[in-house]
């Protein structure tokens, strides 16, 4: 089974957004050297606690200080941007890293109603094209303009010997089926969602022609905290807990609170509920439990790969988690 990184950049308590950043090029350092498949880097826009408002810059960065790892947007959010545009940028990355450039996309806003009005007039308008706005990111990446076209007379420079790979993200099966129809590879973020996964990711097989490539590719992303122990590894998934109920609380300026911080804050009876429905969608656990909980999931959903997101305080017990999962892996 193929292993990948989902990476949101968070930002530690204590620590400052540089930080963060220079964390993540860490992490997809180690990546490659655990072996894992590609990394992938995720874009939000004015959410505390989250440093990658911008992916292109970053895969720029990290691609320049790793060597094979596949890496890519985890998404790029495409209403807010021409395809044009988005085709040139990643065009240019795939230049640069041959065979490894991968092009999520995804229309979720990714950040509060304001930052969309910032970002785009009419984003809800902007949504109304998405399907079409894939197809003329892909006619642009391919070429695949009719001679009459007027875009026909354009190109995307730089053109690189192998496009960047498209891939298409969702939670829905709305999202299964515009991935199945557009003939793009499909990521489906079990972490962030209640549907019913396994029946959606089917549709996609189900649905799904191309002309881009030969079979359909799922990818399954999941919240993974692996520790020495199961009490560590929730411990570990405490912190991250607060953090996300002082987001929905709009906490200002919240960043990923210390083990010592989670424990000592006073939970709710509400907020317990909520913390127990955070964990049930999350494999929080010892190497051994994780690992099944792993293989239970890729086999309902039949996934070619799985991609963990993994979200700690201290850095060095996110990285010693994916080095956990890496080694029940070999």
């Amino acid at each position: 089974m193929q292993l990948s990184i989902l990476d949101q950049s968070p930002i530690s308590a204590g620590e400052t957004a540089k930080d963060a950043l220079k964390s993540s090029v860490e992490l997809a350092k180690l990546g490659e050297a655990l072996g894992f498949q590609r990394y992938w880097i995720a874009e939000h826009h004015d959410l505390f606690g989250l440093a990658c408002p911008n992916p292109d810059v970053m895969l720029g960065v990290i691609g320049s200080h790793t060597q094979s790892i596949k890496i890519g947007a985890g998404a790029v959010l495409l209403p807010y941007y021409k395809p044009f545009r988005v085709a040139e940028t990643y065009n240019l990355l795939a230049t640069l890293f041959p065979r490894r450039i991968d092009l999520g996309i995804g229309r979720a806003p990714g950040g509060p109603a304001e930052v969309s009005m910032a970002l785009s007039d009419n984003y809800l308008e902007q949504v109304k094209h998405y399907s079409k706005d894939i197809d003329q990111l892909i006619d642009f990446l391919h070429n695949r303009f009719s001679d009459d076209h007027m875009f026909k007379k354009i190109t995307p420079t730089p053109v690189p010997n192998t496009p960047p790979h498209v891939w298409l993200l969702g939670t829905s099966e709305k999202s299964a089926i515009l991935a199945a129809e557009k003939g793009v590879s499909y990521s489906f973020g079990h972490f962030m969602t209640d549907t019913n996964g396994p029946k959606v990711v089917q549709t996609y097989r189900e649905q799904f022609y191309s002309n881009i490539q030969t079979f359909p590719y799922v990818i399954v992303a999941i919240h993974v905290i692996c520790a020495e122990t199961t009490k560590a590894a929730h411990e570990l998934a405490l912190s991250y807990c607060l953090w996300n109920i002082q987001q929905e609380k709009n906490v200002s300026n919240v960043t990923i609170p210390s083990i010592t911080e989670a424990k000592q804050y006073t939970f709710t009876r509400e907020e317990k509920e909520k913390i127990q429905q955070m964990k049930e969608k999350m494999i929080v656990g010892n190497p051994e439990e994780v690992k099944e909980k792993m293989l239970n999931i890729q086999t309902a959903y039949a996934a070619d790969e799985l991609m963990i997101i993994t979200i700690t305080h201290d850095l060095e017990k996110k990285f010693h988690s994916y080095r956990l999962v890496a080694e029940q892996f070999k």
